[in-house]
């Protein structure tokens, strides 16, 4: 029988999460507030599989299927059946515990509650439901189909049986799986960006080197892909941003406390890619 995996949110990582759910042999209704939303998620999920046909890393006949597994909707409801629903909403503890809190009247006694979040507590959003044991973070990297993490979070009070539940679908959808084990502001990955993005960025402010400068450093130095300031550009300078400030509140450890010159970025619209001007002009 077909395992129902339930996706909250069709935005680049909702989307990116049911295509590869999908495509290793979940059946995942997507659900998003507007038509208009999931019409979008379904697109680029199409999108990608034609790229993987092309490729030949799927054929035509497993990226029809696949797609054929995925069903759309704007109704919470749907997620009744469940056997994992996975949120990825907007990244604001209320949005996410209002989610929670309704799922939390609907799934079945045995479902898992999977958050997407990257930085948020995960015990602070199982707190808005009577099953927090039930409750974990599934942490998926951007772009779902090609990042091969997921980092799994126990909330303070989630059970080893929910966490065996997360990290069964996790590599069941191919992805390598690390342990958060105490919930921490920012798990493992969000502190460790956080630190180089903010470290660099005073680094830059404070004219020490160019931004070029700092990211070859950790390309050719460290062996990173990519620098801290390109990815905060590719990332958005906003949600880097929102992340640090929230570590910081939760730990008041200094290191995370961003510099001036990332408001004043976000304050001027200059949030990376997306606005075509962050650290660099796009």
């Amino acid at each position: 029988m077909a395992r129902k995996l339930a996706v909250i949110g069709a935005g680049l990582m909702g989307s990116g999460i049911a295509q590869v759910s999908a495509q290793a042999g979940w059946d995942v209704v997507l659900r998003d507030l507007t038509d208009q939303a999931l019409t979008r998620g379904t697109d680029g999920i199409k999108a990608s599989y034609d790229k993987f046909v092309s490729k030949g890393k799927m054929t035509a006949e497993e990226a029809e299927a696949a797609l054929g597994r995925i069903t759309t909707t704007t109704d919470l409801e749907a997620a009744a059946d469940a056997d994992i629903v996975v949120e990825a909403v907007f990244e604001r503890i209320d949005v996410k515990q209002e989610v929670f809190r309704t799922l939390d009247g609907l799934v079945k006694d045995g479902a898992v509650l999977a958050s997407n979040t990257s930085a948020i507590p995960i015990t602070k959003i199982a707190a808005a439901t009577q099953r927090p044991e039930r409750v974990v973070g599934t942490h998926f990297f951007s772009p779902v189909p090609m990042m091969r993490l997921c980092e799994l979070v126990r909330g303070h009070k989630t059970s080893d049986e929910t966490l065996a539940a997360a990290r069964e679908f996790a590599e069941g959808v191919g992805k390598t799986c690390i342990v958060v084990n105490r919930d921490v502001a920012g798990f493992v990955t969000t502190r460790l960006i956080s630190a180089l993005v903010v470290e660099a960025a005073k680094l830059y402010e404070s004219g020490v080197a160019t931004a070029e400068d700092i990211d070859v450093a950790c390309k050719l130095g460290f062996g990173h892909a990519m620098g801290p300031l390109a990815t905060a550009d590719l990332t958005g300078v906003d949600i880097l941003l929102h992340a640090a400030e929230n570590i910081y509140t939760e730990s008041q450890d200094e290191k995370f406390a961003p510099p001036e010159l990332m408001r004043r970025m976000v304050d001027a619209g200059d949030i990376g890619r997306k606005s075509g001007q962050g650290f660099y002009r796009y």
